[in-house]
């Protein structure tokens, strides 16, 4: 069993690029695989190991500057669900596009998993879900907006597009595992919003902390490795990924004739040229040889 760890901190980095060895040389030296984004602004990522691989990656990651207090979310996988190590550099840990957002200045008011249900089953709270179009897709919170986004950089447009309609509304946030939410609660703020709220930890704390008896979760929560989903309790969902555009595929996805396992599924079937499905098919072929050969194929 392999410990899968997903972490953020924001903090300030004046020199990223001086932390990326010594974090990629720990992981490495322990086994450790997964992806760390570093940017002026902290650190984000999901790695995965064994616990004595772990605990020296998040010792690591706790000795940069500001880190000290670092929280993340643990769960469980079966297999190594990385291919390999990555520390990337990046302009920010999360994608927004919005250079005078803050986190470090101000957020909306934290709410604990076990607190959550009675905040959105109030009729006078708006449940916004962060998160991808197509992480919606698949599981969210009984009653939550979609924004239909098909990347974070899109929210703040979608902010604006319904901020009329929403004026005067208390807001309630959530995402994966909270990182979103640190910078559209602060967007929020800035534009005058008094009441914003956001769930600690997010969807990957609830499932754990809340019992599926009494959750509002419905269906799976997307993650970022080869797990593709998991539910109540952080147990893997059972889902496949798209070998092309790297949405989840559905049991019933996989029954549609735009699906072709490794080159196209109903969501991305016409956003490829032919060119491209002839390069996703000799990349899912030789993932097919390299696991008869129990290797693992570097671009699975």
């Amino acid at each position: 069993m392999l410990i899968v760890a997903a972490l953020y901190q924001f903090t300030r980095f004046p020199d990223p690029t001086a932390l990326r060895p010594g974090l990629l040389e720990v992981c490495q030296a322990h086994g450790v695989k997964g992806s760390l984004l570093l940017a002026p602004e902290g650190i984000n990522g999901t790695i995965a190991g064994t616990r004595e691989g772990i605990d020296a990656a998040l010792a690591a990651v706790r000795a940069l500057p500001g880190c000290d207090g670092l929280e993340w979310k643990e769960s469980s996988a079966q297999s190594m669900p990385f291919g390999r190590m990555k520390v990337r550099l990046k302009r920010e840990i999360v994608t927004m596009g919005q250079p005078d957002v803050d986190p470090l200045a101000r957020v909306g008011n934290y709410v604990a998993p076990r607190d959550w249900n009675a905040l959105i089953s109030d009729p006078d709270t708006v449940v916004i879900d962060t998160r991808n179009d197509y992480e919606v897709a698949i599981g969210t919170f009984k009653g939550a907006v979609d924004p239909g986004t098909r990347a974070f950089g899109e929210f703040p447009d979608w902010w604006q597009a319904n901020r009329d309609a929403l004026a005067g509304k208390r807001i309630a946030m959530f995402c994966t595992g909270g990182i979103r939410c640190e910078k559209s609660t602060n967007y929020l703020l800035g534009q005058g919003v008094n009441q914003v709220f956001h769930l600690k930890g997010g969807i990957l704390k609830y499932l754990e902390e809340v019992p599926e008896a009494e959750s509002l979760w419905q269906g799976q929560c997307f993650v970022f490795d080869d797990r593709v989903s998991v539910g109540h309790g952080l147990v893997p969902g059972g889902l496949k990924v798209c070998g092309a555009c790297r949405r989840p595929v559905t049991a019933e996805d996989q029954t549609q004739p735009d699906y072709e396992e490794g080159v196209c599924c109903p969501a991305c079937v016409g956003e490829y040229s032919s060119a491209d499905r002839d390069r996703f098919r000799e990349r899912h072929r030789q993932m097919l040889l390299a696991a008869k050969r129990g290797t693992q194929h570097l671009g699975a």
